[in-house]
């Protein structure tokens, strides 16, 4: 059992399985957005990714051996890691979609978290709306960006859906000019999450499943029952 590093939660919900097969080393991965408790497994609505993909194989290893310290890994073929990249990838995506925006094309951001609370995300979402990218964020908590401000927040809408399950997944798309990319993982747009926490978020590269992120996604959006729309005032 390893406790981890000094200083970082280790909140990332990974499990990697190396296997010997016939003549060569196999390696599984699971990432996913909740934890492995039995508990919240019932209570909880998550997903998780399986996958035998090489790189996602090989982004894990280094990342168990970061949190053993056998490793100081800053460069990752696939995966995003809290505290090491995935602040400045996650702001990467979302400057790409305003720079397509610029360029006469369209910009959509869908981003489904627990929380949205770190101001360096919040800028950067204010920017992009006033660029004209369309942001539609399902944040189920605390939310400190206010949407629908004039010439600020224009092009954001926020909603929270309250069910019978606690949503717990996090989802994140970007439109990409028509090259949708999507991604899911253990981390919201919180400080702690992205700065003072070891977090994993993996881009799916399979289309079957990137298309159902996208159904649920777009179920969630179209909820004219369970959902609550966030007002610019706060209400």
């Amino acid at each position: 059992v390893v406790y981890g590093l000094a200083g970082l939660k280790t909140h990332s919900k990974i499990v990697l399985v190396v296997r010997r097969e016939k003549d060569k080393i196999c390696r599984y991965v699971h990432i996913g957005t909740g934890n492995y408790n039995p508990k919240t497994a019932k209570l909880y609505t998550d997903l998780g990714l399986f996958s035998c993909r090489e790189e996602l194989g090989a982004d894990l290893t280094d990342v168990f051996n970061f949190l053993t310290g056998y490793s100081l890994q800053k460069n990752y073929r696939e995966i995003l890691v809290a505290p090491v990249n995935m602040r400045n990838r996650f702001l990467e995506l979302i400057h790409r979609e305003i720079t397509n925006v610029q360029n006469g094309f369209s910009g959509r951001i869908v981003a489904k978290m627990n929380a949205l609370v770190d101001p360096e995300i919040i800028a950067t979402l204010y920017t992009a709306s006033r660029a004209g990218v369309q942001i539609d964020l399902i944040v189920r908590g605390v939310c400190c960006l206010r949407p629908g401000m004039k010439d600020i927040s224009d092009n954001i809408r926020i909603m929270s859906i309250i069910g019978r399950f606690l949503e717990h997944s996090r989802i994140f798309y970007f439109h990409n000019n028509g090259q949708e990319e999507i991604y899911i993982g253990s981390a919201d747009w919180m400080r702690r999450n992205l700065d003072r926490r070891v977090e994993v978020i993996t881009p799916i590269r399979d289309q079957e499943i990137a298309k159902d992120l996208q159904e649920i996604l777009g179920i969630m959006l179209a909820d004219n029952r369970q959902a609550w729309d966030l007002q610019p005032d706060g209400n």
